[in-house]
């Protein structure tokens, strides 16, 4: 083989490399902007129902598609294609409305008009209240974040959706509020954690329609102790197994 052979075939190896290097970020791009994003679970406040260190795909195409299911969230267009309504109970990913280069994750409580409001902590839906059975407690500081039994209640909202939630402080601070009165085009988001969540009651405000990025769908890994899912070595100690791919209710 000559010597213009051996370069030929090693451009053409090295072209073949990088066009498959390309096509794989593009794939990869298409499906974390249309398809499925990777989330990892950066607070308590979703407790019990995520933990932090629960790693899950979020559903891009539930709610259709705004400017911020795309990568650093371009001002290119407004409002949403294709876009659908969120169900009340959905755990849902958005951007923080005073600042939308931080994500959150908290379920819709509130749908547009309607009116919110805690008393006694319990939750109220247009001057109705939501059904909250206590079912037991939790005395696992990996699920409460705390050394100590905590009481947790089953609320059943009025479409039927049924999930679980904390009361680490009797008579909180977010137990009894002014009643909120859900602007056209916004939601009302609460976190699991009644007590120990920043949402819609405090900082968060209304969230737009623009800001939902998709609907929480599956936790595909979850680790403990703050571990970094790459740390291999702290797998058998601090993997949580049973809730791998366990679905988001």
């Amino acid at each position: 083989m000559s010597v213009a052979d051996k370069s030929q075939k090693k451009t053409g190896g090295l072209g073949e490399t990088v066009s498959v290097i390309v096509q794989a970020l593009v794939l990869a791009l298409v499906i974390r902007t249309f398809l499925f994003q990777p989330f990892s679970i950066p607070s308590g406040s979703m407790r019990p129902t995520l933990l932090e260190g629960d790693y899950l795909f979020v559903t891009k195409w539930a709610y259709g598609y705004s400017r911020y299911s795309l990568p650093f969230g371009p001002d290119i267009f407004s409002g949403r294609i294709w876009s659908a309504e969120p169900k009340r109970g959905d755990v849902v990913v958005f951007k923080f409305p005073p600042n939308p280069s931080i994500d959150y994750i908290k379920r819709v409580v509130g749908l547009p008009g309607d009116r919110i409001q805690m008393k006694d902590g319990q939750l109220f839906i247009n001057g109705t209240g939501v059904p909250r059975e206590k079912v037991g407690q939790i005395d696992n500081p990996d699920i409460t974040e705390v050394d100590r039994p905590v009481d947790v209640y089953r609320e059943t909202l009025p479409n039927g959706v049924s999930y679980d939630t904390l009361d680490l402080t009797p008579n909180g601070i977010g137990d009894n509020t002014r009643e909120f009165v859900v602007p056209e085009g916004h939601y009302f988001m609460m976190g699991d954690n009644r007590d120990n969540s920043s949402d819609s009651r405090f900082s968060v405000g209304y969230v737009p329609f623009e800001n939902l990025v998709g609907r929480a769908n599956v936790i595909f890994f979850s680790i403990a102790g703050g571990a970094s899912p790459l740390e291999i070595w702290k797998w058998p100690t601090d993997m949580r197994p049973s809730r791998l791919l366990n679905f988001v209710h």
